[in-house]
């Protein structure tokens, strides 16, 4: 307890009086908090939003708490990320889109302005032990490797620890991972997944704070991979949904879209809008299609109803510690369902990245495959249009597809009215505001020594006991890659940007969406002084939340930009053998130019193993030993280029060496060469060698192993290098002329990948 005499310091302790700093402690009756975030999960995909999929967990948190059918979000991942966690708007804190970008403008910085404490900084102050888990993708990824800078990871804002993936999406099977400060090697093993673990790492941090100080509060973030492709999940839980999508996606929209309005997800006058641009009609598709396009649906329902059985490990372990009852949980998705898997879906989203059409045929050879550790796939539009039933368009949008999303808030301590329903229009912004008004404390005005922004959001807490209370919001506004939206007291008006015009003539639509749940009627042309008033007051917001500049440059003039002081390192770069994982924005470029790599090594007879890889089963190269060879493959799309050495390798103090020479765009020659040390190098062999054009991988790069799931089939991973490998280097050249196109389509990559 602290002293509350006036401390004073004599000649000894017996003559003085100490004084102690009171802890830190929450308010009286402060609950605990739990917020889920799921990531591409539409509007309809929840069973108690509409879905057939079985969430039978998530369903039970609804029953206990309150639904919110009127809520929206930011259209993409990070931006919602951001808001989320300061209840301020994303271009206010600097999050304009992904993580991924710093324009050099205070809007799009591509981390979280410090002027904006998180959830997690603001809870520890009053003493919450803070815990993250998942998906962060709040930092840029030329700062997530082992030399940071880590001011933006998530021990940096505010979280005592920290499990999951920096970037924006990952492999379930094999994801990259960071623990704290610090990359760990992929877990690989039979029978692992991403989902499963996230939530053992969360049971295992709240153990842990609980059992040293048992009746702590707590704030817990757990943020899924899923429902992000790619689409993974045990065979078991994609066949139970074999037949069950059959009819197609017209009848199983229009089936979801009458149980939306018999369980009063949507009014009952709501109409539901027409097919997207570029969804066909199911009943024109052919066979083929069809039965590609159905294993695509069952798989994302066994995904999502994997991730259902994590959330219930994790709500029942709370609930054997008897934490439930006191506990607020917070589920919601980031954005409207997806549409980065195009017209026919993909089994390899870097085919996609890449801007390299799959013919269905291809795919349909593979269909057994889809779920399963040698796929990275998404499905196509039309399921996604169904996810989001009933309204129009998708994630990255300003239409209702992309901004309006599920959100489930259950605390029985302080929400009375179990099983309803709440319409009160809100924004992903108002979640910090609930949360601080529930724990019963306010955002600081200086937090660390930094002025704070004020908090934009405001508390939804006034909804729990009031259903027909109207909406304290008032205005909320929307922008993302230049689609534009605005929303007041029940009007909204949005526009889809075609990049390349004047902002000027972009066509505006008006709707009432107090009426009109799913945009169906545009009032723009009956309405042309509404729709007026409503571009105005777009206008009004984007200056006072620092939505301006625009910006509408190609996105290869935003990929090339780097800040002061973070340009890309040299042509040669050394990498020793104790080098951790390396997430693939920090590894070197080989793209579209000719390089070299060297390994040096005191070889045995019998030696093997990786020198170098970097990708993963999608695609990428490995530089190895087997069976006295040496081998480079390059991986591309599943077609493997291959060079191998002829005849035993030479033992003792040696350089392996694989020198690619770019003869062609994306075209070129590798040879292999040994080279004592000191002395004259010899060619082993020479072959052809053709890489992607844009994006070379979606995985990283291993130093002496191969962590993940493996470039090459000829070996299992992690196939350590079982001689002396010294280091491994790598001497580009500047012989590429392609550096905005191929970063124009890196950009469209990452977009998709949130």
């Amino acid at each position: 307890m602290a002293s509350k005499a006036q401390p004073t310091v004599g000649v000894t302790a017996a003559e003085s009086v100490p004084a102690w700093d009171p802890p830190k402690r929450p308010p009286e009756g402060a609950p605990n908090v739990v917020v889920i975030v799921l990531d591409d999960t539409g509007f309809a995909h929840l069973g108690c939003f509409g879905s057939d999929i079985d969430t039978p967990n998530i369903d039970r948190l609804a029953a206990g708490g309150l639904r919110y059918t009127n809520f929206h979000t930011t259209a993409l991942c990070s931006p919602t990320r951001a808001s989320l966690l300061t209840g301020r708007n994303h271009h206010s804190v600097g999050m304009r889109f992904v993580s991924n970008v710093d324009t050099g403008f205070s809007n799009c910085r591509g981390v979280i302005s410090p002027s904006a404490a998180t959830m997690a900084e603001m809870l520890s102050e009053h003493g919450y032990g803070t815990f993250a888990a998942g998906k962060w993708h709040l930092a840029t990824l030329e700062d997530c490797s082992p030399a940071g800078p880590m001011d933006h990871w998530p021990l940096q804002r505010g979280f005592d620890r920290y499990y999951g993936f920096m970037g924006g999406a990952t492999d379930q099977y094999s994801p990259e991972l960071t623990v704290d400060n610090h990359p760990i090697d992929p877990p690989s093993h039979d029978g692992y997944h991403v989902s499963e673990d996230l939530v053992d790492q969360t049971i295992a941090m709240i153990t842990a704070h609980q059992g040293s100080s048992p009746g702590n509060r707590f704030f817990s973030y757990l943020a899924f991979g899923a429902t992000h492709s790619p689409h993974q999940a045990p065979a078991e839980y994609i066949e139970k949904y074999k037949g069950r999508y059959d009819d197609g996606w017209d009848v199983v929209r229009q089936r979801w879209f009458e149980k939306q309005k018999a369980t009063g997800v949507i009014p009952e006058d709501t109409e539901l809008s027409p097919r997207n641009p570029g969804v066909e009609a199911w009943d024109d598709l052919d066979d083929s299609r069809k039965a590609l396009f159905l294993k695509m649906q069952e798989t994302f329902a066994g995904f999502l109803d994997h991730t259902d059985d994590q959330i219930g490990r994790l709500i029942n372990f709370l609930e054997q510690l008897d934490l439930l009852d006191d506990t607020m949980v917070v589920l919601v998705s980031d954005n409207g369902a997806s549409q980065e898997g195009g017209k026919n879906g993909t089994l390899n989203e870097l085919a996609f990245f890449n801007q390299i059409p799959t013919p269905v045929e291809d795919m349909l050879d593979r269909v057994d495959e889809i779920g399963g550790p040698n796929i990275y796939n998404n499905y196509p539009l039309g399921w996604a249009q169904v996810g989001n039933t009933p309204l129009r368009f998708y994630k990255q949008n300003t239409y209702e597809g992309g901004i309006r999303d599920p959100l489930i808030v259950h605390w029985p301590k302080g929400i009375s009215d179990a099983g309803a329903i709440r319409n009160q229009y809100h924004h992903i912004s108002d979640l910090l505001p609930t949360v601080l008004d529930c724990v019963g404390v306010e955002a600081p005005e200086i937090y660390k020594g930094v002025a704070q922004q004020p908090v934009e959001g405001i508390s939804l807490r006034y909804t729990f006991d009031a259903p027909d209370e109207p909406t304290r919001k008032r205005t909320q506004y929307y922008e993302m890659l230049g689609d534009r939206g605005i929303w007041h007291d029940g009007w909204k008006a949005v526009t889809n940007h075609k990049r390349g015009t004047p902002f000027g003539e972009d066509h505006w639509a008006l709707y009432y969406t107090d009426v009109d749940f799913s945009e169906c009627h545009d009032l723009a042309e009956e309405r042309p002084e509404k729709l007026r008033e409503m571009v105005d007051l777009w206008w009004a917001e984007a200056g006072k939340y620092n939505v301006l500049p625009l910006d509408d440059r190609g996105g290869g003039e935003l990929m090339i930009l780097r800040r002061p002081g973070h340009q890309p390192p040299g042509n040669t770069q050394r990498f020793w053998p104790s080098t951790p994982h390396l997430e693939r924005s920090k590894t070197p470029d080989v793209r579209n130019r000719s390089f070299e790599i060297r390994a040096r090594v005191t070889r045995a007879s019998g030696d093997e193993g990786a020198l170098v890889v970097c990708g993963a089963r999608t695609s990428g190269y490995s530089f190895y030993v087997k069976d006295e060879t040496l081998v480079f493959l390059y991986n591309y799309l599943g077609t493997n280029y291959e060079v191998r050495s002829e005849g035993p390798l030479p033992e003792g103090d040696i350089d392996l060496i694989v020198r690619y020479t770019k003869t062609d765009e994306h075209k070129g020659t590798a040879e292999l060469l040994v080279r004592p040390v000191d002395g004259t190098e010899t060619s082993l062999g020479t072959g052809p060698v053709e890489t992607l054009p844009y994006r070379q991988t979606l995985y990283g790069m291993d130093v002496g192993l191969d962590a993940g799931p493996t470039v090459s089939a000829e070996y299992i991973g992690p196939f350590r290098y079982t001689g002396s490998l010294q280091w491994v280097e790598f001497e580009l050249s500047d012989d590429r002329k392609d550096l905005v196109k191929a970063a124009e389509a890196e950009l469209e990559a990452q977009l998709a990948e949130q």
